[in-house]
């Protein structure tokens, strides 16, 4: 007679599962760790790798500014040339004027080319004016672009060097991590990194301590610390949120 098989996969219970639960909370406390090692580095290289960039803008239209008045400089000569080279025809046909309505009409082409002279060397001026004030800001600009990429060159490599300490461990727990999470229903996981996101410190399983939530520190009734140590559901915090384990499953004395 032929032996019936008979397959079932392992039913995983709730004592392993917040087993898991808490060794996956330990492996991205310690990445939560390394990251707090490297502090406010990355946030500030790239703080300092936006403002170097928004230096090296203004500096480009500061520059390309000046090149727009220099040429608005060169326009108003060209406009002095022309007009200084009509008076000097106008006054070369005032000798040869047959009356004075000519004499009149010369004589006033020659004053408003006189006048278009003057409007053109007040524009000349300002355009100067302008020059030397957007040289000024130019480099004061380049001075502090400077500084700020001395500033990020010290930075990155602040940060360059904090990695290289522990880009090794990071991959280490988070392959472990990966591994664990695979081990764990998606239900469960998903609750477990939408109470972390929430927790203040990152801690979405906790064991007790003295009695109290290791979360929030407010008591636990006995009853529920029974529960809790039974491992035959999952508990949670009535005023944090956070899963609650006892502290022989989290390995550490009560």
């Amino acid at each position: 007679m032929a032996t019936k098989k008979v397959s079932a996969e392992k039913e995983i219970t709730v004592e392993e599962k917040l087993s898991t639960l808490y060794q996956l909370q330990t492996m991205v406390t310690e990445i939560d760790k390394i990251k707090t090692l490297r502090g406010e580095l990355p946030l500030e290289v790239q703080n300092l790798e936006d403002e170097i960039a928004g230096l090296e803008t203004r500096l480009h239209n500061y520059q390309s500014e000046i090149k727009d008045y220099e040429r608005a400089v060169v326009d108003q000569k060209n406009k002095i040339t022309d007009s200084t080279a009509l008076i000097e025809r106008y006054k070369s046909q005032l000798d040869n004027v047959r009356n004075n309505r000519e004499f009149d009409n010369l004589t006033k082409e020659i004053e408003f080319q006189g006048l278009e002279i003057e409007f053109s060397q007040k524009k000349i001026r300002e355009f100067g004016e302008l020059v030397n004030s957007k040289s000024a800001e130019i480099e004061r600009l380049a001075e502090t672009l400077e500084g700020r990429k001395a500033d990020l060159v010290q930075k990155r490599s602040e940060l360059e060097e904090i990695v290289s300490e522990t880009k090794q461990e990071e991959e280490r727990l988070r392959e472990k991590a990966k591994k664990l999470e695979a081990g764990v229903e998606h239900r469960l996981l998903s609750a477990f990194k939408r109470i972390r996101k929430g927790a203040r410190n990152g801690l979405a399983v906790v064991y007790i301590q003295r009695d109290a939530c290791g979360g929030c520190f407010n008591k636990i009734p006995p009853q529920k610390q029974m529960d809790i140590k039974l491992r035959k559901k999952i508990i949670v915090c009535e005023y944090c949120g956070r899963i609650m384990i006892d502290p022989e499953l989290a390995g550490v004395e009560d």
